[in-house]
């Protein structure tokens, strides 16, 4: 079962040590940045993406703005990668938004060149809004339609 786990600090090394294709590499921010990152920014929220006791990748997203939840980073580990764990990782993460109750959108940024994450992201109902200033695309999802 994958589920969705704080980053704890006996985790940091495992979560930082985790590492995407090299092809993929230049689509995804460092895990040790990003965890230092959330060591200075309150929104932020990393997990730990498990199945059952495994640690297969790791995400983060900031939802201070619940008009508006951030997923700004994603990841599956390159020895975990084709066996279903971005697509259950993504889900276990709407999950646990839901769970909110009051949240009107969730949005993702990626470069528009990552084909996985476009597929993976559209197949979930994230609808492509254009580009930002970064040329990164956006794509929003209401999460009330994934409700159940």
């Amino acid at each position: 079962m994958v589920h969705l786990a704080p980053v704890r600090a006996a985790d940091r090394a495992a979560v930082a040590a985790l590492k995407v294709e090299a092809a993929q590499a230049h689509f995804v921010a460092d895990n040790a940045a990003s965890l230092a990152e959330a060591d200075h920014d309150p929104g932020a929220s990393p997990r730990a993406i498990m199945a059952d006791d495994t640690l297969v990748g790791f995400l983060m997203y900031d939802a201070t703005d619940r008009n508006d939840v951030r997923l700004y980073r994603f990841m599956i580990d390159a020895s975990q990668q084709g066996r279903g764990y971005g697509r259950a990782g993504l889900k276990a993460f709407l999950n646990e938004i839901a769970a909110l109750g009051d949240v009107t959108r969730i949005s993702i940024c990626y470069e528009p060149e990552n084909e996985a994450a476009r597929s993976l992201y559209a197949k979930a109902g994230f609808v492509e809004e254009g580009l930002d200033e970064d040329d990164e695309m956006i794509a929003a999802l209401d999460p009330r339609a994934v409700r159940s």
